[in-house]
């Protein structure tokens, strides 16, 4: 979802390519259940460390603000969404690819935006994440990403480092309940001149399981301000989750501008979904275990 999240159509060859040549591609096949990797869902909903054999989404969604935790080692993921408010819609997509355990490829772009009544392609962006050290104890889960995008959604790339960021991730998980700190700082071009403009973006969000399949998540997030004609803006997000499957997670909400440069009120919905284990780890280990 928006501030920024974003995918890239031209990118799923690139993905199950890389899927390929990546060893935990090859490693995951000689994985048995005591030692597999799994990551949380940021819903406390599923968590796959609790059924190592099975696919598990990984959601991003509903929140500004970006998990922690990995999708599974050559597990291939989805996440799109919708947009609404008086004069803003989009449509949002983040494509994601388990490399490894802890190294994870991420690809978004927003299909459709319409602000103000003009309509057109949105930003589209390429990065990786990595998980530093996984939550262990008070310790929580720590990742860290390199993202870039092309901001100025023309569509084109042709400045690929037009808005280039950093961010560091922190999350720890309390019986149902799942509290997530990211801060980044970003690089933004200046269209027309030279050097860069900075701003910094902070979020906190709450995720709770209401039963094994509902679940509730609240955030509250912002950005520092860029320059004269760009303020800062602060949000406050809530929302409802639902499991469908352990693959298939589901969200309804809206975020409100506490201030800022923003429609007061945006609704939104979007999905979460594990596509494939494109190397076949799961069935692997069914092999095995036979």
């Amino acid at each position: 979802m928006k501030f920024s999240h974003h995918a890239r159509r031209p990118a799923v060859p690139a993905l199950i390519v890389g899927c390929l040549l990546s060893p935990g591609c090859v490693a995951s096949r000689a994985q048995t259940p005591d030692n597999a990797g799994g990551a949380a869902s940021q819903n406390s909903q599923v968590n796959p460390n609790d059924t190592p054999d099975q696919i598990a989404a990984v959601p991003n969604r509903p929140t500004f603000s970006t998990t922690a935790e990995s999708v599974q080692p050559g597990v291939f993921e989805i996440e799109y969404g919708m947009e609404a408010a008086g004069a803003h819609e989009n449509i949002n997509g983040l494509l994601k690819l388990g490399m490894t355990k802890n190294l994870e490829l991420r690809f978004g772009n927003n299909l459709i935006e319409r602000d103000a009544g003009v309509a057109g392609r949105g930003d589209s962006g390429a990065g990786f994440k990595y998980k530093i050290f996984e939550e262990k104890s008070w310790r929580p889960t720590f990742s860290y990403a390199v993202y870039g995008d092309d901001s100025d959604g023309d569509g084109a790339g042709r400045r690929w480092n037009h808005r280039p960021f950093r961010g560091n991730f922190a999350q720890q998980r309390f019986w149902e309940t799942s509290l997530r700190f990211q801060r980044d700082s970003a690089w933004l071009g200046r269209p027309g001149a030279s050097g860069f403009d900075r701003d910094y973006f902070t979020a906190l969000a709450y995720s709770h399981a209401v039963t094994e399949q509902w679940g509730v998540t609240g955030e509250v997030a912002g950005f520092s301000r860029t320059n004269a004609t760009t303020p800062a803006a602060m949000t406050m997000m809530g929302a409802v989750t639902y499991n469908r499957s352990a693959r298939l997670v589901l969200d309804l909400g809206a975020y409100f501008a506490a201030y800022g440069d923003l429609p007061r009120a945006t609704f939104f919905s979007g999905v979460t979904y594990s596509v494939a284990d494109l190397c076949h780890r799961h069935k692997g280990k069914k092999k095995k275990a036979d």
